[in-house]
């Protein structure tokens, strides 16, 4: 079976013209890392730029672009709702609290990634008072779901280190 991948009827005036295929501007898009949209939902201290989103691309089932979290600054507890999250670690050091309390934490250093699942109540915190934290940022839908939660934090997390089966001690 042929499949036509090509845009609009071909015009008699021009016989020898094929038609534009459909790939060229339905297909691969390639967002300049200059030309992110800073229209976005921003939290005080961080600064957060779409890349890949419904408005930008057309997507339907992910939303993808950088958060820079300045020196020492940290959101309040919130969750995603039904949405995954993926945290790339470009530069800095981020420091994630999660739990009814926020009884959890780990850190990521550049080269990390860091999954938090839905509905999981968490806190992102720059860990350097000094060093600007910058990441990539990817969620499993479009829409921007973020509820916040007012709960009282503990106050000394439990540090918790990556254990899965190729890291049956734990990784940090």
């Amino acid at each position: 079976m042929s499949i036509d991948h090509t845009h609009g009827p071909h015009d008699p005036a021009h016989p020898h013209e094929a038609p534009e295929p459909a790939w060229k501007h339905d297909g691969v898009r390639v967002i300049p890392g200059n030309q992110l949209d800073s229209n976005t939902a921003q939290t005080p201290g961080m600064d957060r730029r779409a890349a890949i989103n419904f408005a930008r691309v057309g997507a339907q089932k992910l939303w993808a672009g950088t958060v820079t979290i300045h020196a020492d600054a940290k959101t309040g507890a919130h969750h995603h709702g039904h949405l995954e999250s993926v945290i790339y670690v470009i530069r800095g050091k981020a420091r994630m609290r999660w739990g009814d309390h926020l009884e959890f934490t780990a850190e990521a250093g550049p080269g990390d990634f860091i999954y938090v699942p839905p509905y999981v109540p968490h806190q992102e915190i720059n860990a350097s008072p000094t060093e600007t934290l910058e990441c990539v940022l990817c969620r499993s839908d479009g829409e921007a779901v973020a509820v916040n939660l007012d709960i009282e934090p503990v106050e000394k997390p439990v540090t918790v280190l990556w254990v899965d089966p190729t890291h049956p001690h734990g990784g940090v």
